[in-house]
C-alpha cells in the first residue's frame, strides 16, 4: 500500500470539491454584502492553509505570488482563486509523494507528525468545502457532486 499516493488522492478529491464551489458560484454570492465570511475569502483561506501545511515547515513556506492579506486588499476574483487552487493541486502532486510521514509536523503549533498533519489539512479543506456546498445549496439550490478519490 502506498500511503502517500492515497493521501495525494484524497487531497486532490477535496480540492476538486472546493473547485466545484468556486466554478459554480454565482457572481452575487461570491462577495455577498450580507455575508460575514465572504465565499471568496473562505475558499482562499482553505487554499492558503492547504498550501502552508504542505510545506516542510513554516520557514520553507513561500506565499503564492498573488497573495495579499484578504482583510486589507481587494477581494480575490473567481479566476484568481481558481488559479491558486491549480497551484495548490500542483503542490500536492509535487510534494505529497516525498513526505516522510513519520517526521514531526514542522509547525510548532501542531504537535503531531506529518501523517496526522495530512489528515488535519484534508479535513480543513473539506470542512470549508462542505460549508460552501451548504451555502450554495441552501441559497441558490445548486447541487454539487461528491468526489471520492482523484488520482494525480
Amino acid at each position: 500500500m502506498d500511503t502517500n499516493k492515497i493521501i495525494q488522492s484524497q487531497y486532490l478529491a477535496a480540492l476538486e470539491m472546493l473547485k466545484q464551489v468556486i466554478v459554480k458560484c454565482p457572481a452575487a454570492c461570491w462577495n455577498a454584502p450580507g455575508d460575514k465570511d465572504k465565499l471568496w475569502n473562505t475558499a482562499y483561506h482553505a487554499l492558503f492553509y492547504a498550501h502552508l501545511y504542505l510545506q516542510e515547515n513554516e520557514q520553507r513556506f513561500q506565499p503564492w505570488e498573488k497573495h495579499h492579506d484578504p482583510d486589507t486588499g481587494e477581494p480575490f476574483t473567481q479566476a484568481e482563486v481558481l488559479e491558486y487552487l491549480a497551484y495548490v493541486q500542483k503542490q500536492v502532486i509535487a510534494l505529497v509523494s516525498t513526505l516522510n510521514l513519520e517526521a514531526e509536523s514542522g509547525f510548532h503549533w501542531l504537535p503531531f507528525n506529518k501523517l496526522e498533519l495530512q489528515f488535519y489539512n484534508i479535513r480543513h479543506i473539506q470542512q470549508h468545502a462542505g460549508e460552501l456546498y451548504e451555502r450554495l445549496g441552501t441559497r441558490e439550490h445548486i447541487e454539487l457532486d461528491w468526489v471520492g478519490a482523484k488520482p494525480a
